[in-house]
């Protein structure tokens, strides 16, 4: 939170991000080489991480800022680059495998893996490359919003950069460490008392967002509505922007399996997600509306893991 208070958007809550996914990579590297093989536990992780941001976090925010503000408002142009991205990547990452025919299954071959690998990372870095330097302006609050946020008072007690940036590195090394404790009981777990497999990724996912969460619901609460945005839908692309290549480059290194297609009633649940994501930013404002339609779909997500 310092280092984001000190830098401002977009680069604060993409700190943030990158943080968090560095510990969703361990845990899930972890939990895919530890024990039996699980071919869907990367996918379903990553599925998870976008039914829950996108769902349960963006749903909860526009919730609760709508109750408290009415409406909020927010940047359209970031929120369209976003979503462009992240339906691409959803779409051919997570829906396509179900529909290729290379190999059996919803599953890619060697050489496709290999082309999302390397696609996704691409555009991962042509997006951030928008964010940071050429159109930051899409990613920061309008102009009626900013003049009240600017003015808000920090708590929190602010030291040097070098600082905090130390002090981040040295929570993430100890994070990861006890992320990669977790996924191993985890993993465990799920094959012992025969949990649904959804279950283990959900876990995962949640602990993940937690704190971005936090700092989502957080923001919007203060009339963020963009700071909550760009967490949240940065959360989501990062997920399918740097998870799936990394899921894919452990499957290719160690030639274990691994399973991207979404399938069952999660796919149309999926497309859905996207769909009314699409349409819950259609404008330059949100209410509370949206923010029960996300959180319905939300419990649908989790009703199809214990009852799919």
């Amino acid at each position: 939170d310092c280092l984001a208070i000190k830098f401002g958007e977009p680069y604060g809550t993409l700190i943030l991000t990158l943080s968090a996914i560095s510990i969703e990579v361990a845990m899930i590297s972890t939990a895919m080489l530890h024990g039996a093989n699980n071919p869907t536990l990367g996918r379903d992780a990553i599925f998870a991480v976008v039914m829950i941001a996108l769902n349960g976090l963006v749903g909860l925010s526009l919730l609760l800022g709508g109750l408290r503000y009415r409406e909020q408002h927010y940047n359209l142009q970031g929120v369209n680059s976003y979503l462009n991205v992240i339906m691409t990547l959803a779409v051919l990452g997570l829906v396509l495998p179900n529909f290729t025919t290379s190999v059996s299954g919803p599953n890619f071959s060697t050489e496709q893996e290999i082309f999302l690998v390397v696609m996704s990372l691409s555009l991962y870095a042509i997006f951030l490359l928008i964010q940071t330097m050429r159109h930051r302006r899409y990613f920061i609050d309008s102009k009626e919003v900013v003049g009240e946020t600017n003015s808000t008072h920090h708590p929190v007690h602010i030291q040097s950069t070098a600082f905090h940036a130390a002090m981040l590195l040295l929570y993430l090394v100890a994070v990861i460490l006890l992320a990669e404790k977790f996924a191993i009981p985890l993993d465990n777990s799920i094959e012992k008392f025969n949990v649904p497999q959804e279950f283990g990724g959900a876990m995962i996912a949640a602990l993940v967002l937690s704190p971005e969460g936090l700092g989502a619901i957080r923001a919007s609460l203060r009339n963020q509505l963009q700071r909550s945005i760009n967490i949240l839908l940065g959360s989501v692309l990062a997920t399918i922007g740097l998870t799936i290549p990394a899921v894919l480059m452990v499957s290719l290194i160690t030639k274990r399996p691994v399973t991207l297609g979404v399938q069952g009633g999660n796919l149309p649940l999926l497309l859905l997600t996207l769909a009314v994501s699409v349409v819950t930013f259609t404008s330059r404002k949100t209410n509370v509306l949206q923010g029960c339609i996300h959180l319905l779909l939300f419990a649908v997500f989790v009703l199809l893991i214990f009852a799919p």
